[in-house]
């Protein structure tokens, strides 16, 4: 005797009940012109960080810095900085000054891996 009208008949397991649940078959959804729904996700907001360079020290030589310290980076002055989003890197690019602030000008993009 089926519970619901699209349930097959319980049966028993060994002591535990089992419905074999019947679903309705899924059509494709019309086509439009944002496949994958991007659009309901374009306002979340990520944090996009650019990376001179990096450096590694010890905990004394950290607790050594003061104003005026120089800290040596990885890179040199003419290699692109990192473009990361959330903590990815998806770009490179120069840093410049617009006005009286930081920029980056983008000088290449990563390749969608």
């Amino acid at each position: 005797m089926p519970n619901e009208a699209n349930q097959e008949p319980t049966q028993s397991a060994g002591g535990v009940s089992v419905q074999t649940n019947e679903l309705p078959e899924l059509q494709p959804s019309p086509k439009s012109g944002d496949p994958l729904g991007l659009a309901q996700i374009l306002d979340v907001p990520v944090r996009l960080t650019v990376e001179v360079g990096r450096t590694r020290m010890t905990l004394a030589e950290l607790i050594q810095l003061t104003p005026g310290s120089l800290v040596t980076l990885d890179r040199e002055a003419h290699e692109p900085a990192d473009i990361l989003v959330n903590g990815k890197v998806v770009a490179r690019g120069e840093v410049v000054t617009i006005d009286k602030t930081y920029g980056v000008r983008i000088t290449s993009v990563k390749n969608q891996d």
